[in-house]
C-alpha cells in the first residue's frame, strides 16, 4: 500500500491537535500534515462529554489559544460554546480542510530505515483499512480513554430497575425531569452535573467517598465588560489573560507553601456560601488543597440547589444498590430514579495507539517525559499535554511552540531525526502525574509517563519552568540527540520501502519491553 509522505501527521482535533496545527502553519509554514480525528466532528472532549451543564473548570481567557482571545465575556463557558470555539479556529486558520474524520489509527510503526512513522488505521464507518507515513508524529490525544470511563465495582448495581448513566457516554434523548437523581462521585463532573440537573429534577444527591475542596467562580466577566466600555478589546482580553494566568499559579504555590491557611480560607468560602443548609462535614476533604484538583463552583450554583433543598451532599460508603435506590454503610437509603456514576477516567498515553520502533512494542510506562513534551526513546514524536493545576492550553501553546521550534532547528542543521534519551538514569517511581492523589492517577499510574527527578525530565507543572525549557533554552542541549541523512541516500531508502521499514534494525538497542532508540550518526 503506498501512500503520500507528509511532513507531520497530528492525531486529534481537539483543543491540542487544533492548536498544534495553527501553530505549525504559522510557525513552519512550508509542512505538508493532516490531523487524524476518530470522531465525526472536531471538539475532542467538548465533542466526546454532553452531559447536562458540561463546561470549563478553567478560565476562557487562559482555556482560549494565546493566538486566538476568547472575546466573550464569560468566564467559564458551556461545552457547546468551546466546541465553537474550536470550530471557528480551525474555520478562521484555514486547517479545517486538513482534518479527517472517522479515523481510527490502531498502530504506529517507526523504522530507522525509512526514517518513517507508518500508521494503520481503519476507517470508522466501514472499517476498512488506512495508512498514512509521515516524518514527524504528533499526539493530541489527551491523557484520558475516550472509549470507556472508569465505573467501580458497585454491589448490586445490576439490579437497579432505573436508568445508570456514565456521564462520558450521555444518552442525547434523556429526559431527567420530575426524577430522583443521584450522582456517586465528587469530582469536577458531579459539581457539575449535581446543580446543573437539580433545576428540573424531582431532587439530586451527590453521594462521595470523600469530600472535594470547592471554589466558587464567576460565569461572567464583569471587570471586563466594564473595562471596554473605555478601552480597546484586545488590551481588555491581554489583561484578563494575564490575570487569569496569575491567579491560579499563586493559589496552587500558596497551597503548598501555606496548606493550612488556604484550607482555612477555601472552607470558610464554602461556609459563606452554605449559610448553614448543610453540614460542613460534607465539604471538609481530608488531604490538603491541590493534591486533588480544586473543583470550581459556577456562580455558587451548587450551593445555592443546596439551600433551595433541591440537592443534598451525602458522604459515606454503598452497602448496596437495590431496585429502587441505593442502601448505605450508615443504615440510610437514597431513593433513586435514575443513578449517574460519574467515578472518573480511565487514564493512557497517545489515545491508546500501539506504538512501536523498530518493530518492538514501546511500553510508556516504562520511559521519561523530556521537557514534558518528548517521550523518551520515541523518535520524531511528540505529547501536547496541558497542566493538571492550570488551564490545559497555557502549557499546550507552549508545547506547540516548542515542537515548532524543533523542527526549525533540525531543518536548519539538515538533521531528520531527533529523540531523548535519558543517559543520567532519572527515572523515579511516580508518574508525571502523581502530584495529584486522585483515584483516576492511582488506578493507572502505571499507564502513563514516569516522572523524572531532574530538569529536563521532570514535569513540574509550572508555568515559568515551562516557560523556560519550552521558549528559552536552546534546543540542542546535549540531552536530545539528533541524526543527519544525506537526501540522496534518504530518498534511495524511501524507493525500496516496505515490508521491512517495520523490521528490526541495529538501531534499536532496547529489549522487547521498549528501550530507548538511539540514533547513529
Amino acid at each position: 500500500m503506498t501512500t503520500e509522505i507528509l511532513d507531520v501527521l497530528i492525531i486529534g482535533a481537539g483543543v491540542s491537535g487544533i492548536g498544534m496545527a495553527c501553530t505549525l502553519k504559522t510557525r513552519c509554514p512550508d509542512k505538508s500534515y493532516l490531523i487524524l480525528e476518530s470522531r465525526e466532528r472536531l471538539g475532542g472532549t467538548w465533542d466526546l462529554f454532553r452531559f447536562p451543564g458540561v463546561r470549563s473548570d478553567s478560565d476562557m481567557h487562559t482555556y482560549a489559544y494565546g493566538f486566538r482571545p476568547w472575546s466573550a465575556f464569560k468566564l467559564l463557558g458551556d461545552g457547546a460554546e468551546i466546541r465553537t470555539y474550536l470550530a471557528e479556529t480551525a474555520r478562521e486558520s484555514g486547517i479545517e480542510r486538513h482534518i479527517r474524520y472517522n479515523v481510527r489509527i490502531r498502530r504506529a510503526d517507526w523504522s530507522s530505515i525509512t526514517q518513517l512513522w507508518t500508521l494503520q488505521a481503519e476507517n470508522g464507518a466501514d472499517q476498512q483499512p488506512m495508512q498514512f507515513r509521515c516524518r514527524y508524529l504528533v499526539m493530541g490525544t489527551g491523557y484520558y480513554d475516550y472509549q470507556t470511563g472508569h465505573t467501580p465495582a458497585i454491589p448490586g448495581l445490576d439490579s437497579f430497575a432505573g436508568r445508570v448513566i456514565h456521564p462520558q457516554h450521555w444518552p442525547e434523548d434523556f429526559d431527567h425531569a420530575g426524577k430522583r437523581v443521584v450522582v456517586v462521585g465528587s469530582g469536577a463532573t458531579a459539581v457539575t452535573l449535581v446543580p446543573a440537573m437539580a433545576q428540573t429534577a424531582s431532587h439530586v444527591t451527590m453521594l462521595q467517598r470523600s469530600p472535594t475542596y470547592l471554589l466558587s467562580m464567576p460565569r461572567k466577566d464583569v471587570v471586563s465588560r466594564l473595562l471596554s466600555t473605555v478601552l480597546p478589546a484586545r488590551w481588555v482580553f491581554a489583561a484578563a489573560r494575564r490575570l487569569n494566568t496569575f491567579a491560579p499559579a499563586f493559589i496552587y504555590r500558596a497551597s503548598r507553601r501555606w496548606p493550612a491557611a488556604l484550607r482555612r480560607l477555601l472552607l470558610a468560602g464554602v461556609r459563606a456560601q452554605l449559610k448553614g443548609a448543610a453540614d460542613m462535614r460534607h465539604f471538609q476533604p481530608r488531604d490538603q488543597p491541590w493534591d486533588q484538583r480544586l473543583c470550581a463552583v459556577a456562580d455558587g450554583d451548587l450551593f445555592e440547589r443546596i439551600r433551595a433543598g433541591k440537592a443534598e451532599v451525602v458522604t459515606d460508603d454503598i452497602e448496596q444498590v437495590e431496585a429502587n435506590g441505593v442502601r448505605l454503610h450508615s443504615g440510610r437509603r437514597l431513593d433513586a430514579d435514575v443513578l449517574v456514576t460519574a467515578t472518573g477516567l480511565n487514564l493512557q498515553a497517545f489515545g491508546g495507539i500501539a506504538l512501536y520502533v523498530d518493530g518492538l512494542r514501546y511500553q510508556p510506562g516504562e520511559h521519561l517525559l523530556y521537557r514534558a513534551v518528548l517521550p523518551e526513546g520515541l523518535p520524531n514524536l511528540a505529547w501536547i499535554i496541558g497542566y493538571i493545576n492550570h488551564s490545559w492550553t497555557l502549557k499546550a501553546d507552549m508545547a506547540t511552540a516548542y515542537v515548532c521550534r524543533l523542527l526549525q532547528h533540525m531543518d536548519a542543521h539538515g538533521q531528520t531525526v531527533a529523540v531523548a534519551h535519558d543517559q543520567e538514569g532519572c527515572v523515579t517511581e511516580g508518574s508525571i502525574m502523581s502530584a495529584l492523589n486522585a483515584g483516576y492517577v492511582h488506578r493507572s499510574s502505571n499507564a502513563i509517563p514516569r516522572q523524572g527527578r531532574k530538569a529536563p525530565w521532570r514535569v513540574t507543572h509550572d508555568l515559568r519552568d515551562d516557560r523556560r525549557l519550552l521558549l528559552e533554552e536552546p534546543i540542542d542541549d546535549g540531552i536530545l540527540q539528533f541524526k543527519c541523512e544525506a537526501a540522496v541516500g534518504r530518498s534511495a531508502r524511501l524507493e525500496s520501502c516496505g515490508a521491512e521499514a517495520l523490521a528490526p534494525t541495529p538501531l534499536h538497542t532496547g529489549q522487547s519491553t521498549g528501550g530507548p532508540y538511539i540514533p547513529q550518526s
